[in-house]
């Protein structure tokens, strides 16, 4: 599904392209009946909802079974660009594509913007030290920090883990530091990542115990019995289920699992699993060999000597 639009996209637009990960999505909208030719502006200078649905009606309406809606338009960190953020469904289902457009309104722009300057990753590096409270592995003074962006749900998420834990046990000097990102539309991973929060704050141990039990357990897993299997790998982690459900379910938990996701969306985290070496954003992790990620941590301690 994740290539299939991907094709279909790059092919519409030029070279946009889409990382094999879990997106946050949303209910798509039905596809506007009609479209202006015209193209307009908000009162921001950013281009109007109706320019964009009449773009991407253009694109996409020649297929009965291609839907979207248009989630967020906004100034981009790039200035001069806007940024526009949609859900595009197909019959593989709903899919998250970002693009920009240019300040004139004539030109939309592909692929990711990039951190620009002599040290592009030190502004993400340091608003990570400052807001990031995950739980974490590894010496605290590593010279390396790999923080990982991941919804226990997303089995992207899961397929990538063996690869970060072998990461981890094969960089001494590096620390892994785990920050939530639930994705909206699954409907366990908030419950999920509540859990977790609570799990961590208490032992360090049977949080990362935890994490790797709901992995495996994924499939079992549904909104419906998500209480009684998260106690019971609660309690198989070696925490006590009823306290961590008592916490959970507190409000203050839920502020904690929100201020995460405001982390991850203030570095332009769209995905699942998001890695950062020392800053350095990695959003396709099951896309990139091993050999590239230890390299990428190694040269990241290195670096910080």
């Amino acid at each position: 599904m994740h290539r299939q639009l991907t094709i279909l996209f790059c092919v519409l637009l030029s070279s946009l392209t889409l990382s094999a990960q879990e997106k946050p999505t949303a209910k798509p909208a039905a596809k506007p009946a009609s479209h202006a030719a015209a193209p307009g502006a908000s009162a921001a200078g950013l281009p109007s909802e109706d320019t964009v649905n009449s773009f991407l009606h253009d694109m996409f309406a020649y297929d009965p079974d291609v839907s979207w809606k248009v989630l967020e338009i906004k100034p981009s960190v790039a200035r001069g660009l806007s940024e526009v953020d949609v859900i595009v469904t197909g019959p593989q289902g709903p899919r998250s594509i970002k693009f920009y457009v240019s300040a004139d309104g004539a030109h939309a722009i592909s692929g990711e913007i990039s951190p620009f300057g002599p040290h592009p990753f030190a502004a993400a590096q340091a608003e990570l030290r400052k807001k990031m409270t995950g739980p974490s592995q590894g010496p605290p003074s590593a010279p390396v920090m790999v923080v990982e962006f991941s919804d226990l749900q997303c089995p992207h998420c899961k397929q990538a883990q063996p690869t970060i834990d072998k990461l981890m046990s094969e960089s001494k000097n590096a620390r892994l530091v785990f920050q939530s990102f639930p994705i909206p539309t699954h409907d366990w991973a908030q419950k999920a990542a509540e859990y977790a929060d609570c799990i961590g704050r208490t032992n360090n141990d049977a949080f990362w115990k935890f994490i790797h039990s709901v992995y495996d357990a994924q499939k079992d897993i549904t909104a419906a019995n998500a209480d009684e299997k998260l106690n019971g790998l609660t309690d198989a982690a070696g925490a006590k289920s009823a306290d961590i459900a008592v916490c959970a379910a507190k409000p203050e938990t839920a502020g904690r699992v929100e201020r995460s996701l405001e982390l991850g969306r203030s570095l332009d985290v769209t995905g699942t699993p998001t890695l950062f070496i020392n800053g350095r954003k990695i959003d396709n992790v099951g896309g990139i060999s091993y050999d590239v990620l230890k390299g990428l941590v190694d040269f990241a301690e290195k670096e910080a000597k």
